[in-house]
């Protein structure tokens, strides 16, 4: 599982920040989790990643199914 931290301090006092994306197993997982508390880093799973991108993206576009279906293919086929 790829977990993303950031620097909960950062945004108060103007620490540059920096993510990354690590795998860590399972079982040590409440121990990164209490370390990262107790640093003032975010942790964000990649599942909470993708379910923010989700919840953001637009609902209604201008495209109809055959334009979306030709995007794919081209991108799938190498025509791009």
């Amino acid at each position: 599982m790829e977990t993303v931290v950031l620097n909960k301090r950062s945004s108060k006092t103007k620490i540059p920040k920096e993510k990354i994306f690590i795998d860590i197993p399972q079982s040590d997982m409440i121990f990164f989790k209490l370390f990262a508390d107790k640093m003032g880093w975010f942790i964000n799973s990649k599942q909470n990643l993708w379910a923010e991108y989700i919840k953001n993206s637009p609902k209604n576009v201008d495209l109809s199914e055959d334009e979306i279906m030709s995007e794919v293919r081209a991108v799938r086929y190498g025509e791009i």
